[in-house]
């Protein structure tokens, strides 16, 4: 049976939806396609406030999107929020705003988060032939630039840099109601050119074979190309440098008002175009490319369909780890960090979250356990700054490290995890912990107790401990049954200094019992060794 899912895009100029009805083999086809104008970045970059009258737009297409979503029967709503929503000071009441009147869960996505789902909504139905290809996308509030093949993305980065952005940074200076002179322009692109500087020099370290833009402005550019100049052969869809000069130099000549007529272009771009043209005149340019193919149907929507097929296990993503796993992994590596012991440490809080859900100490489930896994992977990575206070220094690499997969109240989850396994337990005295909205600070109270365990439980970093549950006795308290294939006295001492933080956790109190080989006649029998910790 076929299941409906509904994708919402909330960017900084548009909202936009996408419905799909997916079939159990992975097959989709559209429902539906739709996309609002709200212009919820609109004078916000400055004060980094998203305005009141931006949010009621953004509040009313996004109730109207999910209702239309279930009118068709999406049994799952994936929202997404970028540029605007995630520079935002005040993204927290928007986001509230989106949960309670329009029943949306908001993902606010990084800016590399981005540039990876649109590269993937870009590749998934392009056939490059063995070439590398720069993706150029430009949205309302920044650009992102990925250079990748058919299989996986070389480079990526997210600029600072969108059509109202620029726009917003050359108000006071530059009249766009008005026409732009050849020396405004100019002015416009050197700032486009120092601002992307450093991102084109890395992008030029990459074979560049083709590129292709997945932006409704590249598209809109492309279109007013072709509408408006000679027949030159060129492909439809493609823009050449020549053209885009062209196309540029006939949007400043004119006023808001007459550009708002020129064929290809929906009066609502009329007053950003000019400066997305900059932009990709700019990069263009820089980039040494000649020619860009837009793509019409390529984007973040399509990018978020193609990792939740991924997900559900209908797309071969390439390898054998997911994405956000993978991301992980690569953190991990950057820092040194000791792979076998975070390994045996996500084991271990994987068996601990399992049993503590089995005996009802929890009501978490799979995205929590998930969490967990990457904090215990990554719990140790800041030993690569410094051993005293590493977990300060975890929790600061996490999260900036644009872990791609992740958006951001995930990356601020895992951080605050691998943060608290070691030291105090979590209180909302601390600012990391008071950052965090009441449910996530359940979340992390729970899962920083059971990875302070599961660290403890490799205290040697030895694999001893093979095995670790937690169970509830008729009395009431706690008791974590362990078993080890050899001497565990180090992970015993380890233990007796973590009970409180995981009674804390669960208001209970805890004892330990291990099980392991008896090193004497009759080896190879078990017994259990009762070892109280806490009070």
């Amino acid at each position: 049976m076929a299941t409906v899912v509904g994708f919402i895009d909330i960017g900084t100029n548009s909202v936009r939806l996408l419905v799909v009805s997916i079939e159990p083999n992975g097959a989709y086809s559209t429902v539906t396609q739709q996309k609002e104008v709200v212009r919820l970045g609109e004078n916000s970059f400055a004060d980094k406030r998203l305005q009141p009258a931006a949010m009621d737009r953004a509040v009313l297409v996004c109730l109207h999107f999910a209702e239309l979503s279930r009118q068709h029967g999406a049994a799952d709503i994936v929202t997404v929020a970028t540029s605007a929503t995630r520079d935002a000071r005040n993204k927290a009441e928007f986001v509230e705003r989106v949960r309670k009147e329009a029943g949306l869960d908001i993902r606010v996505i990084s800016g590399k988060e981005e540039a990876r789902l649109i590269y993937r909504g870009a590749v998934h139905n392009l056939e490059l032939e063995g070439r590398q290809a720069v993706f150029i996308d430009i949205g309302g509030g920044s650009t992102e630039v990925t250079v990748g093949d058919r299989h996986q993305h070389l480079f990526m980065d997210s600029l600072s840099l969108g059509a109202i952005r620029l726009t917003g940074t050359f108000a006071e200076t530059i009249d766009f109601t008005s026409s732009v002179t050849p020396a405004e322009y100019k002015q416009l692109r050197q700032f486009v050119r120092y601002a992307a500087s450093h991102t084109v020099q890395q992008a030029l370290a990459y074979r560049i074979d083709a590129a292709f833009g997945t932006s409704g402005t590249i598209l809109t550019l492309a279109v007013i190309a072709r509408r408006t100049g000679p027949e030159t052969g060129t492909a439809e869809g493609s823009l050449t440098v020549a053209d885009l000069k062209r196309v540029a130099a006939l949007l400043c000549s004119v006023t808001l008002a007459e550009r708002q007529n020129i064929p290809g272009l929906n009066p609502d771009r009329a007053d950003i175009i000019i400066a997305g043209a900059a932009i990709l005149h700019t990069l263009m340019r820089d980039l040494g490319v000649r020619e860009i193919q837009a793509l019409p149907e390529s984007g973040l929507r399509e990018g978020l369909l193609v990792d939740y097929l991924e997900r559900a296990g209908l797309e071969t993503a390439g390898s054998g780890l997911s994405v956000r796993e993978r991301s992980v992994i690569q953190l991990g590596r950057a820092c040194r960090f000791d792979e076998a012991h975070s390994h045996n440490v996500a084991r271990l809080a994987e068996l601990l979250f399992d049993s503590a859900g089995d005996t009802g100490l929890h009501q978490l489930g799979p995205r929590e356990r998930e969490l967990l896994r990457y904090a215990a992977l990554l719990h140790d990575i800041g030993t690569f700054l410094s051993y005293s206070n590493h977990h300060r220094h975890s929790y600061y690499l996490i999260r900036n490290a644009d872990l791609l997969g992740f958006d951001q109240e995930d990356t601020a989850l895992v951080a605050a995890i691998a943060l608290f396994h070691r030291k105090g337990p979590p209180n909302a005295r601390q600012p990391e912990f008071a950052a965090l909205d009441t449910t996530s600070r359940t979340i992390v109270r729970t899962l920083s107790a059971l990875l302070r365990l599961a660290e403890s439980l490799d205290r040697s970093h030895s694999g001893t401990v093979t095995d670790a549950r937690l169970l509830v006795v008729p009395d009431g308290h706690l008791v974590l049954d362990i078993t080890a294939d050899s001497d565990a006295q180090l992970e015993i001492w380890g233990l007796e200094n973590r009970g409180k933080a995981v009674e804390k956790a669960f208001g209970r109190r805890i004892e330990v019992r291990l099980t392991q080989p008896v090193a004497s006649k009759g080896a190879g029998l078990l017994r259990r060794l009762p070892v109280v910790g806490g009070k």
